[in-house]
């Protein structure tokens, strides 16, 4: 087999895993998008800024297994992949330590004015009266997702002696979590946005039920299309974010954001490492691999023919 990784560097990690199989690797730092002379890889392993296309697939005829370095796949056209019969896999389970601590260290700037304290005392300035903030202690933490990351999330909030609720589109019994209706969760006094994008999930929030959002603050670690632009305009708490590229929602005084760091801990690297490694040895190894996505596949596939 001929193998491609993309955005990364050569890693003896990888090499020494996959020796067994004879298989001719090929490592790529930039995305797919960058290349040509595709043509030749049966399996290719990708993260988040390799956008996988109908047009990338075209280059890609001897193509059987994608695996993804990351929980979210939207920057997969899984719909084309299905009618190609091209396997697609994640990785899952690896972020809910690094990204439930992260989303409360954005929750931390949100209600606490961090950042804006220490950069006033590094310009000579110890001036806070402007910047009361609020306690997480007793306050009601509203859940959107409760995978890995939203399970971790409400573990931590339990430590702050919040209330936590959540939602799940797919879960009923959740361990330190009440499940409960949107509605009753957007009602919450912090909200945390924990889900993937997917048809179903993008614009969740919306002006149909902007009006049930009581928040103080938001905190969004899933991908920024799960708020629609109606909320980011007309929010009037704080949305803190790790997830969008637009530098302009940046400007607004009540939105906070990072660049795409959540997940980035030596720890939760060496694990999206071998869930990938893991998966891509299934496939190998004539298995469905353990995080395999044709559930998904078929579902979207079947939304986009009945459209």
């Amino acid at each position: 087999m001929k193998i491609a990784f993309f955005e990364t560097k050569q890693d003896s990690i990888i090499t020494n895993r996959l020796q067994k199989y004879n298989s001719q690797i090929t490592f790529f730092e930039k995305n797919i998008n960058e290349y040509s002379n595709l043509e030749d890889f049966e399996i290719i392993s990708i993260f988040i800024n390799s956008k996988i296309t109908k047009e990338i697939l075209d280059k890609l005829p001897n193509l059987k297994y994608i695996q993804t370095r990351s929980t979210g796949y939207d920057h997969i056209d899984i719909v084309e992949c299905y009618k190609r019969g091209i396997v697609v896999s994640n990785v899952k389970g690896y972020a809910g330590p690094a990204v439930g601590e992260f989303a409360f260290s954005l929750l931390f700037e949100a209600i606490r004015h961090t950042y804006k304290a220490i950069n006033r005392v590094k310009n000579n300035n110890f001036y806070y009266k402007d910047l009361q903030g609020v306690e997480i202690y007793n306050k009601t933490i509203g859940i959107l997702g409760l995978g890995a990351i939203g399970t971790q999330i409400a573990k931590i909030a339990k430590g702050f002696g919040a209330k936590t609720i959540g939602f799940s589109r797919t879960k009923t019994n959740i361990v330190a979590t009440h499940t409960s209706s949107l509605d009753e969760v957007l009602k919450s006094d912090f909200l945390f946005i924990a889900l993937p994008l997917t048809p179903q999930t993008k614009h969740l929030l919306n002006e149909n039920n902007f009006h049930n959002i009581k928040s103080k603050a938001i905190i969004n670690i899933a991908r920024d299309e799960i708020l629609s632009e109606y909320v980011y305009q007309n929010f009037n708490g704080i949305i803190a974010s790790d997830v969008t590229k637009d530098s302009n929602l940046a400007k607004k005084e009540n939105i906070i954001l990072t660049p795409h760091m959540a997940y980035y801990t030596k720890e939760a690297l060496i694990r999206i490492l071998n869930i990938s490694l893991d998966n891509m040895c299934d496939f190998l190894d004539g298995k469905k691999p353990r995080n395999c996505l044709l559930e998904e596949c078929k579902k979207e596939y079947k939304c986009k023919e009945q459209q």
